[in-house]
């Protein structure tokens, strides 16, 4: 199970760099929105609103349990 999320974190990582890297790019946010979604659809990534809630309860979890190191 810990294998299934570490991976489905690294998978929402992935695809949370690449929007805050489209977030970031001097777009309205219409177009960003357009540009994250074409991108998403492009590299094979649809996620339905459960899915996408259960990843953030995922990658939140696995945050919280981990050691914070400074």
């Amino acid at each position: 199970m810990k294998g299934i999320c570490l991976l489905t974190a690294f998978i929402g990582g992935v695809a949370a760099g690449a929007a805050v890297g489209l977030l970031f790019a001097p777009a309205k946010g219409s177009e960003t929105r357009a540009n994250i979604s074409e991108f998403m659809k492009r590299h094979g990534i649809n996620l339905s609103r459960e899915e996408i809630d259960e990843l953030k309860k995922c990658i939140n979890h696995e945050c919280k349990s981990e050691p914070k190191t400074t």
